[in-house]
């Protein structure tokens, strides 16, 4: 009953339910955007031969794009061109000392990095949709494009890239101006768009007796508990104590108190498997085009569910979970800040012993955080050849919906609770995934 009353709750707050509003509202334009074609394009044409010829890296990127890659639509490079770009700069931020400085330098530095990332957004697009246009203008003429030509390309590129702006555009306004973080809920958005189609599919299965009723009920239970396994992980943090020394000032007595170091179990999110699933699977897809045998059976065991991609695809989120979270989390700056404010973790020196042990706490829980995402994510493969069911929103798109949910409610929660509301829950507080 808590958590209804949670939600009557938020129609008594007005800015709470205008920024709910707005956000539902610009989501809304999303999805609209996401069914127009973009023009000189036989869009249903190229979408059936995409699909069959594209493999897992076009439903990869698909999955992305809220179904508006496989249709060619404006919206068809969808946010990853602003990912990628967001990606980048944070990479940067550790090789090239400039941007890293830039990165420290409060609100100002966040601005350039974010117009910096912007920046790039549209070079990436561009450069995309030039070679999505070129692609499909060698592939088949007279299906696929009308008007082929220069005018065509740029006509494309223009489109595509106006396109990726205006969803990042409306991403940001999201963020400032409604409900949970606007590149997230756009993605979220997209996944969520394709759960109908899902569902019609899995009753067509049942009820043309390919599929199990019984099996079907094992699986929606097996879907129900993987969601809560994900939100206990990525809720789950590993405290570390923190004691701060008293220190005299004239009279008065400062610190002394006790607090902890909150280290995530999930530090690094989905990246790991979003840049593992890319990096197999773009030499799969190219090899895909080509009628070659030798390289048609490199790229039939590249595709998931074979033994060779699944052990790649777990190597690489081992890779890039340890990766990425040495990229976002420095143990050196962590033990100098303690140091600097009297702050030490009980029975270890401060300073270099103490970088120390953050680090290999870290190692620690960033393994079992590696575990949990490639258990996650092989989860669809699993279940699609040895029991040749479908895993709906299994793998990356899980992570993505479950955290996303967790952070906008936890948002939510956070306004409720400050105008003196009761959250969703009566005895402690929902968390998200940063809080």
């Amino acid at each position: 009953m808590a958590i209804f009353t949670g939600f009557q709750n938020i129609f008594k707050i007005a800015e709470l339910k205008n920024r709910l509003l707005f956000t539902f509202a610009l989501l809304a334009v999303y999805r609209i955007g996401a069914h127009i074609p973009t023009p000189g394009i036989n869009g249903e044409e190229l979408s059936k031969f995409l699909m069959e010829r594209g493999g897992a890296l076009m439903g990869f990127f698909d999955m992305f794009s809220g179904g508006a890659l496989s249709r060619l639509t404006i919206f068809a490079l969808g946010i990853m061109p602003y990912i990628s770009a967001s990606i980048i700069l944070q990479l940067l931020t550790v090789v090239v000392p400039a941007i890293g400085k830039l990165a420290k330098e409060g609100e100002r530095g966040r601005k350039k990095i974010v117009q910096y990332t912007r920046y790039g957004t549209v070079v990436i697009s561009a450069i995309q949709s030039f070679g999505i246009a070129t692609g499909i203008e060698s592939m088949n003429q007279g299906a696929f494009v009308q008007s082929p030509g220069w005018s065509f390309r740029l006509m494309t590129m223009i489109t595509l890239t106006s396109g990726t702006a205006f969803i990042m555009w409306l991403g940001e306004q999201i963020t400032e101006r409604g409900i949970g973080n606007g590149i997230s809920m756009i993605i979220f958005a997209g996944i969520v768009a394709r759960f109908p189609n899902a569902v019609i599919n899995s009753v067509r299965l049942v009820k043309s007796g390919e599929l199990n009723l019984i099996l079907m009920l094992i699986l929606i239970v097996i879907m129900v508990a993987v969601v809560g396994i994900i939100i206990f992980v990525e809720r789950g943090q590993r405290k570390i104590p923190v004691q701060y020394a008293k220190r005299v000032v004239g009279r008065k007595v400062y610190g002394g108190q006790s607090t902890h170091l909150p280290l995530k179990v999930n530090s690094s999110g989905v990246i790991p498997p979003i840049f593992a699933s890319s990096i197999i699977m773009f030499p799969a897809t190219i090899a895909g085009f080509i009628a070659i045998p030798w390289v048609q059976s490199v790229a039939k065991q590249l595709s998931p569910g074979n033994l060779i991609y699944t052990m790649l695809y777990v190597g690489m989120i081992f890779f890039f979970a340890y990766f990425y979270t040495a990229i976002i989390f420095n143990p050196v700056d962590i033990a100098d800040n303690l140091k600097k404010h009297g702050g030490f973790i009980p029975g270890v020196r401060p300073g270099q012993s103490t970088s120390e042990y953050i680090y290999r706490v870290l190692a620690r829980i960033t393994f079992g955080g590696a575990i949990y995402l490639s258990v996650i994510c092989i989860l669809p493969d699993i279940f699609g050849k040895y029991f040749n069911v479908p895993f709906y929103f299994g793998g990356t798109s899980l992570l993505i919906v479950v955290g996303v949910a967790l952070d906008t409610i936890s948002q939510i929660e956070s306004h409720l609770v400050t105008r003196s509301y009761e959250g969703f829950l009566k005895k402690g507080k929902i968390r998200g995934r940063r809080g």
